[in-house]
């Protein structure tokens, strides 16, 4: 069986991404051979990488960058080549690019439809893309979500759920150094260390965790990490809120400095608001770490499936500082609810979320849709 994942950038740096190169990775472990195609991004001049003996990137240079899609036109020649070669094409939504190559491909094999989100803010794309995107939802042979709710829920797959299933994302544990644990939390003293990690936009309700911290005394402290155009708007906020004591934006976290933050931290906390959060990554990186998740519920979103409401964390209405705030003191001030929604968090994370549970899911949905060729 030889698969080929279409979507997104490389260098790899998006959660979309991500998952494409961590489904190569796990499925050519098994001897699956298993490459992507993808447009470059930050310059990156392109090519052929080779990852292991089942297993390549192929990198095609992007030309132009239009309402945040890579147009990279050698792709489609690149596939029109290749996918021949191929058992199923697996391609990552949303990407106009990749649905496009697709199209002029001429391919007839197998094609599995991950669909990682809507198209919520780029609406003149939508509205240019939209005929493609209907094509390519009619042709798939199966779709995917991240979670049930998001697929189950979207509006674009009203039609088509009698081929819809999904792959919860999966990462491997994240395993914090004890002396970096325990020098973050030197720095906050005797504290209850509340954590939140994201781009510093609006989606991500960062005001409403901020302001969360007006009903929280001075034994707590929440931490921001991450850096994005509202930083100087949110400091702001802090100064005017008078709560600088117990709230902190500390700027852009290293890759090898954020496993400590996730074993410092007491709860992990996701304020988002809009259904541009489609799951959170984040929030399966501190469960894998045994920490209660407080999120909001989103509608529509699979972020409240991620974290289940009474076993992994608790759930909020969203834009509400005091209920984020009567959450984080539920949770922090009752051991016997803490130490069993720590259990719970780690529990869930082993159960659906690992990356051995989403190669898989994977796997054995591609296994189901060979059998029908």
């Amino acid at each position: 069986m030889k698969i080929l994942q279409v979507g997104k950038f490389y260098p790899i740096r998006g959660g979309v991404e991500k998952v494409m190169y961590d489904l190569m990775l796990g499925l050519s472990a098994r001897n699956i051979h298993c490459d992507m195609l993808c447009a470059t991004t930050e310059d990156h001049p392109g090519g052929i990488l080779s990852v292991n003996s089942f297993a390549k990137v192929i990198a095609i240079p992007t030309q132009i960058k239009f309402a945040a899609t890579m147009i990279a036109p050698k792709m489609i020649l690149k596939l029109r080549q290749i996918a021949g070669d191929y058992d199923i094409i697996h391609i990552h939504h949303p990407d106009p690019m990749a649905t496009l190559a697709l199209f002029l491909s001429g391919y007839k094999g197998k094609v599995v439809l991950h669909w990682h989100s809507d198209i919520l803010k780029q609406r003149m794309l939508l509205k240019l893309y939209r005929p493609l995107q209907d094509w390519v939802i009619e042709r798939a042979d199966l779709i995917v979500g991240t979670t049930p709710v998001y697929v189950n829920e979207s509006p674009f797959l009203s039609k088509v759920q009698y081929k819809v299933d999904h792959i919860p994302i999966g990462i491997e544990s994240i395993t914090p150094e004890i002396a970096q644990v325990e020098k973050i939390r030197q720095k906050y003293g005797e504290k209850k260390l509340i954590f939140s990690l994201g781009r510093l936009v609006e989606y991500k309700g960062y005001e409403y965790l901020i302001r969360a911290a007006q009903y929280l005394n001075e034994n707590y402290q929440i931490v921001i990490g991450g850096k994005g155009p509202l930083y100087d708007a949110l400091q702001q906020l802090i100064l005017e809120l008078n709560v600088k004591d117990r709230v902190e934006l500390i700027g852009f976290i290293s890759d090898e400095d954020l496993p400590a933050y996730y074993g410092a931290c007491d709860i992990f906390c996701l304020s988002s608001i809009l259904k541009t959060e489609a799951f959170a990554i984040v929030q399966i990186e501190a469960m894998s770490c045994s920490k209660p998740i407080v999120s909001t519920h989103i509608p529509g979103s699979g972020v409240s499936w991620v974290n289940a409401d009474g076993e992994s964390g608790l759930v909020v209405e969203l834009e509400n500082p005091e209920a984020l705030a009567n959450a984080i003191n539920s949770i922090l001030q009752e051991k016997e609810k803490y130490d069993q929604l720590s259990a719970g968090s780690l529990q869930r994370y082993q159960t659906f979320f690992t990356l051995e549970k989403m190669v898989d899911k994977c796997l054995n949905l591609y296994h189901k849709l060979r059998s029908n060729l």
